[in-house]
């Protein structure tokens, strides 16, 4: 006969909907002050009374931008990878297209620029895949993330900041590297794996749905 263990406790409730809960800050900010600003970001130290009512800091970066990142899915159902050294990492990454969009501008507008800027393409089929939010512990920043089709190709223009590698690479073997750990940019990890649930259970128009899938597809036809 089963015993349980020493200290055990009951597992939290199975629940198959999120309860209701207060929107109320449980945090209490006494003063927060600037410590750092440029035109990129702002970092602000909050002197502050936390939920257990306990004196502390809090310190949270400001984003004067919002994350943009585009999937772009060609004909032949591969993904337009950019490679680039990311300096705060002192690591390369390779990511979807994706930089910083103006906050007074429509996402959609700046996604289109950046696709073009950094892999040359025009892509004349979008649809919003998904809104996160980048490090919500320390950071405001959000982002909008689209998927787009039916490419066009032309010149890039790259910023001077960006020493940029762009490849074509099939999306399975893009699922790949999300799986194996060589795609490690959060937003492009996210918007991968979103991409390919949402084409198996037919949440996303046939057409790219298809490109997606390519052989693994049990879309029928």
């Amino acid at each position: 006969m089963p015993t349980s263990r020493p200290n055990s406790r009951a597992p939290h409730p199975i629940s198959s909907t999120l309860p209701a809960v207060s929107q109320e800050s449980p945090w209490k900010t006494l003063t927060g002050e600037i410590r750092y600003e440029n035109k990129w970001i702002r970092v602000t130290e909050h002197d502050v009374i936390n939920p257990a009512g306990k004196p502390g800091i809090y310190g949270v970066v400001h984003m004067k931008s919002k994350a943009i990142g585009v999937l772009p899915i060609d004909a032949d159902g591969c993904v337009q990878l950019v490679g680039q050294f990311r300096y705060s990492l002192n690591a390369y990454s390779w990511e979807m297209p994706e930089g910083g969009g103006g906050l007074e501008v429509e996402p959609i507008e700046e996604a289109k620029r950046e696709l073009r800027e950094e892999t040359g393409v025009i892509a004349h089929r979008w649809s919003e895949l998904l809104r996160l939010h980048t490090s919500n512990s320390i950071c405001d920043e959000h982002g909008v993330i689209y998927l787009a089709w039916d490419l066009e190709h032309t010149e890039s223009e790259p910023e001077d900041t960006e020493a940029l590698t762009v490849v074509r690479t099939p999306f399975g073997q893009v699922l790949d590297y999300v799986l194996d750990g060589t795609i490690t940019d959060a937003m492009t990890v996210t918007a991968v794996l979103k991409a390919q649930v949402l084409a198996a259970r037919g949440g996303l128009p046939m057409e790219v749905a298809e490109l997606i899938l390519g052989d693994r597809s049990g879309i029928a036809g």
